[in-house]
């Protein structure tokens, strides 16, 4: 099996055009790393970094989770400390508008509709680049309010509004530059370039992942470890696989819904007739409802400590956001029902069940056994319904992993967060889908696939059967 995969992967070097899309989008993926490690002026990016070196392994895991994000841009104080999120964050508010919208519904249908909303979305980067800019800005100059226990001051400029203009600037360019550089990669290379630059930066955290992984069960300075290799690592291993397995099958998985298409005349030209399928995604709404979740979850825990902190009389405030601590039961039980509830939020909003009865119709189409129009909307929206069950319930298991990990069994927090959450799931799937357009290319000029007969790239995915 790891010769074969070898084996492809050097059959992908003796194809030109596959050969420079990899090098391109290599070499692209080498310059947005740049933008972790090149600093702002003005700013002591040599003290936040020592900072989050001096964090406990498990500690605060909200800072962890978007440096996490960022490749330790945030950390080094670095030109791409906002990252793409921004990008992320306009596309996601875009498509939200354009299911509840009617005229950008109906823009997003037209011929050059895409374009013009992708152009929206630009705009709306620079704007959301400018807002957050500011206020990270406003946040290096008090530090302590946003990293516990931090000491000393982090701005090094002598004018305060100068520090303010350059620093927005910069980022704001620092998060263009990366959104272009990903439109080139999806252009000239290989993959989805945004999603890869999200990937690339989570990957440069498993070498210090890696390190506290050692550190668990070999310690230096003579320190007695804390963690048996037979117990807790034997554990660890049949975690990690489970986990990888269950997210790559859940990834693929979906329910083929079988059409026919009855013979149909055209002007002059007639259309026979065939059998296709539509395929219906167990996990159709893919990280989104993690990430609601947590942005979420986050706003009222702040917020109550801070009223709690600051007001006596709102004492009860306080308790209240220790109840809603990371890892403890009501967050638990918020984050869980939260995730479920965002999962059929954003199917309902993106799978538009009326929309495709009513262009099997006009096609000619049909579902065998349902009757077109109605019939067929309602059959979608159950199936659909009880397929994003299962998609939300396995989320949540998967959420819930590194937080258990993390809080409940000290796992330090670099090495939880490659056990399920948004990072695995990224990654998996962001490498899923390279992966699909790197055998397009290999089984177009009769090179064997990834797996064998290129079934990964053509769906060769688990089916879910049955009547749902």
């Amino acid at each position: 099996m790891f010769a074969s995969i070898v084996n492809t992967f050097s059959n992908c070097f003796k194809i030109p055009e596959l050969k420079s899309r990899i090098l391109f989008t290599m070499l692209v993926l080498a310059i947005c790393r740049l933008a972790a490690f090149i600093r702002i002026p003005g700013l002591d990016g040599a003290a936040l970094s020592a900072y989050f070196q001096s964090l406990p392994q498990s500690g605060s895991s909200m800072l962890g989770m978007y440096s996490l994000f960022t490749g330790g841009a945030l950390e080094n104080c670095a030109v791409g400390a906002l990252g793409i999120m921004p990008y992320i964050s306009a596309t996601i508010v875009l498509q939200l508008l354009t299911a509840v919208v009617p005229s950008l519904s109906k823009l997003a249908r037209e011929e050059n509709g895409r374009t013009q909303i992708i152009k929206y979305g630009r705009y709306l980067t620079v704007l959301l680049c400018v807002g957050q800019g500011l206020f990270m800005a406003i946040g290096w100059e008090n530090p302590q309010s946003i990293f516990p226990g931090f000491k000393g001051s982090l701005i090094l400029s002598e004018n305060i509004w100068w520090y303010r203009i350059q620093t927005v600037l910069i980022l704001t360019t620092g998060t263009m530059l990366l959104m272009w550089l990903g439109e080139q990669i999806t252009e000239r290379g290989i993959g989805n370039g945004i999603s890869l630059i999200i990937t690339i930066g989570i990957m440069a955290r498993l070498p210090s992942a890696g390190r506290a992984l050692i550190d668990m069960f070999w310690p230096s300075g003579g320190v007695e470890a804390k963690y048996h290799l037979l117990g807790t690592g034997t554990i660890l291993v049949v975690l990690l696989v489970a986990v990888v397995a269950g997210v790559i099958a859940v990834t693929q998985a979906q329910r083929k819904i079988p059409v026919q298409y009855a013979q149909r005349a055209v002007g002059r030209k007639v259309y026979s007739g065939g059998t296709s399928f539509l395929p219906l995604r167990l996990n159709f709404a893919g990280v989104m409802p993690i990430i609601f979740a947590q942005a979420i979850l986050m706003v009222p825990q702040k917020a109550f400590q801070f009223l709690g902190g600051s007001y006596p009389t709102l004492g009860f405030l306080k308790k209240i956001s220790i109840a809603l601590n990371e890892g403890a039961f009501w967050y638990l039980f918020l984050y869980t029902l939260m995730i479920l509830f965002f999962s059929y939020f954003w199917t309902a909003t993106q799978f538009n069940e009326l929309q495709i009865a009513d262009d099997l119709k006009k096609n000619g189409g049909y579902i065998p056994g349902v009757r077109p129009g109605q019939a067929t909307t309602n059959f979608l929206h159950n199936a659909m319904s009880r397929i994003t069950l299962a998609g939300a319930v396995f989320l949540t298991v998967i959420a819930v992993i590194p937080i258990i990990l993390s809080r409940q069994m000290n796992i330090p927090f670099q090495v939880a967060t490659f056990f399920g959450g948004t990072s695995m799931l990224i990654l998996v799937g962001v490498l899923l889908d390279t992966m699909r357009q790197m055998e397009s290319h290999l089984v177009m000029r009769n090179y064997d696939g990834f797996l064998k007969g290129g079934r990964g790239g053509r769906g060769g995915g688990p089916r879910l059967r049955g009547r749902f």
